[in-house]
């Protein structure tokens, strides 16, 4: 009887070799990305062997371009609620997030789904006065157009307009259109 009892024994741990079950619960993050290297309270997780870090170069940046890449369609829920969050629910939205460790755990979750640059300032961070005239390219780079005219050389232009409109030699709106209709008429 112990002879059935050891062979039992061992054919179910052949049997629990052969069956592979699929484990649902939350995974153990300390677990699966042991490898990391910390730097400046930041985790890096090198694709290649070589272990060396990225060069920081100065300040990392205040604010991120998330673009969505990849549809919605057949997302679980939860991702569907942070791209929602995110403002990135539409085709081909693209939102401005903050670099905060709240936003980067949540983009974290949708990396897959998203492109995310990094925000740069080629001329300076714009001001309160310049929202008007800052726009934002595709490649992340923030640009603010100065006002570099002084009220001297807005006065010239001003000025010059003034004179052209009144000028005795200029052709009125009525002249010109007679001028255009006999020339569609006779062109040669």
């Amino acid at each position: 009887m112990l002879k059935v009892f050891q062979t039992s024994t061992l054919l179910g741990q052949q049997l629990k070799a052969l069956v592979s079950v699929r484990h649902y619960g939350k995974p153990n993050k300390k677990f699966l990305y042991k490898d990391g290297i910390l730097k400046d309270q930041i985790y890096y997780y090198p694709r290649e062997n070589n272990r060396e870090l990225p060069a920081l170069d100065g300040e990392p940046s205040k604010l991120f371009s998330v673009r969505r890449l990849k549809p919605i369609k057949g997302l679980p829920y939860w991702e569907k609620r942070i791209l929602r969050g995110l403002g990135l629910y539409e085709k081909n939205a693209v939102a401005v997030v903050k670099n905060i460790p709240e936003n980067n755990a949540r983009l974290w979750k949708v990396k897959h789904l998203v492109e995310i640059l990094p925000i740069t300032y080629r001329y300076g961070e714009p001001t309160e006065g310049d929202i008007e005239r800052t726009f934002l390219k595709e490649d992340g780079e923030c640009v603010v157009i100065r006002k570099l005219e002084a009220a001297e050389v807005a006065n010239t232009k001003l000025t010059a307009a003034e004179q052209i409109r009144h000028a005795k030699d200029r052709m009125d709106g009525e002249t010109l259109r007679k001028d255009s209709r006999l020339k569609w008429l006779n062109p040669w």
